[in-house]
């Protein structure tokens, strides 16, 4: 029954790996970018939420436009 199913749907625990992808790259590009450590944290976790909320309005999106297929 799963074969038919996209890849994501038959295993939705993949779509956990962009946690800690999320929160890597914007570590790695506030560190890059500041040199104080409290910024860098407050920054890394700004940019980890935006990152989130970003992710998630696309998935919305490709969800509601397949709705039907």
């Amino acid at each position: 029954m799963l074969q038919f199913l996209p890849p994501l749907a038959a295993d939705p625990m993949r779509l956990l790996w962009a946690l800690p992808t999320a929160a890597a790259i914007s570590l790695v590009y506030t560190a890059s970018r500041y040199e104080d450590v409290p910024t860098i944290w407050r920054r890394s976790a700004g940019m980890f939420g935006k990152t989130l909320l970003f992710l998630a309005a696309v998935f919305a999106a490709l969800y509601l436009l397949s709705f039907n297929l």
